[in-house]
């Protein structure tokens, strides 16, 4: 392991591309006629279905996934997941002077933190102080933000919380627990259906961005946490 000192140092990186590049998106994006930023909107929407679908498919146990989501989305809708969030979003919307950031928060939030490379490249970080996954997914989290920013506007940026909180808390735990993560492997049946039910719910948000059908996404959220213990239970059973 690196240190508890180099801990986190790769989730700082990347917080500093999505801050450089959603806030170069942000201001280009007042400057960009609106007919350019739907064009962008329609590509982000279409890039994040391919993401979605190429994540899901990744799973090894179809019943998993399934169950994860539909339970997941019960939990959600009955906790009021996206109510609660959209509320939250309001209020910080107050300080940006009613300026919608509820979309591009929640597009920002699952894109950078829903798939392998967020939750191995932390756990990579926090074990052996190695965030070379983490600086190769900062290039590509840069440009994505950059393009999110300027068609979905500032909520981008409030994705960095979010970064922080998950990617960081991710390092700083796999830290203090390395004696008992040393044979983490992304091929665990856990990491495999969390990455595919991250997917399911990306896929959601794509077809909200396209305007196909509108879905309260943030409902889905509890399958993230659902998928890994039923795998979990899945390979007791």
């Amino acid at each position: 392991m690196g240190g508890y000192h180099s801990v986190v140092i790769g989730t700082w990186v990347n917080m500093a591309t999505v801050l450089v590049g959603g806030s170069l998106g942000w201001a280009l994006g007042a400057r960009v006629p609106s007919r350019v930023r739907e064009g962008a909107t329609i590509g982000v929407g279409l890039a994040t279905v391919v993401l979605g679908l190429r994540l899901a498919l990744g799973t090894g146990n179809i019943l998993v996934l399934m169950l994860s989501v539909i339970l997941g989305g019960a939990l959600g809708a009955a906790l009021r997941v996206g109510e609660r969030i959209e509320r939250g979003t309001q209020r910080v919307e107050r300080l940006f002077r009613g300026r919608p950031l509820g979309e591009g928060f929640l597009a920002a939030s699952l894109l950078f933190c829903v798939g392998p490379m967020a939750l191995l490249g932390a756990i990579q970080d926090g074990l052996y102080g190695d965030w070379s996954l983490l600086a190769a997914k900062s290039i590509l989290d840069g440009i994505s933000s950059l393009t999110l920013a300027a068609a979905l506007g500032p909520g981008v940026l409030l994705s960095l919380v979010v970064i922080l909180a998950y990617q960081g808390g991710l390092t700083v735990a796999a830290s203090l627990l390395s004696s008992h993560l040393a044979g983490f492997s992304p091929q665990a049946p856990a990491a495999v259906e969390l990455s595919a039910a991250g997917g399911a719910v990306v896929l959601a948000l794509g077809i909200t961005l396209l305007r196909l059908r509108e879905f309260k996404v943030a409902d889905l959220l509890p399958a993230l946490a659902l998928a890994p213990l039923l795998a979990w239970v899945a390979s007791v059973l």
